[in-house]
């Protein structure tokens, strides 16, 4: 489980936007981009070109 500190402050690193935690898949959500980052072992892998394309 990320830390609200943390969720707080980190931004999509494409358009600088803010991002939804979804625990249960353990991503976090870009709305605007239509980006999923991964969180794993409750590091964000905050990478562009890691990130997955979602649908909303």
């Amino acid at each position: 489980m990320l830390k609200r500190e943390l969720l707080d402050i980190l931004v999509c690193p494409q358009c600088k936007g803010a991002l939804e935690y979804d625990s249960e898949k353990a991503e976090l959500l870009c709305h605007v981009c239509k980006l999923a980052y991964q969180v794993k072992d409750d590091i964000p892998v905050m990478l562009v070109e890691e990130a997955r394309t979602i649908d909303d």
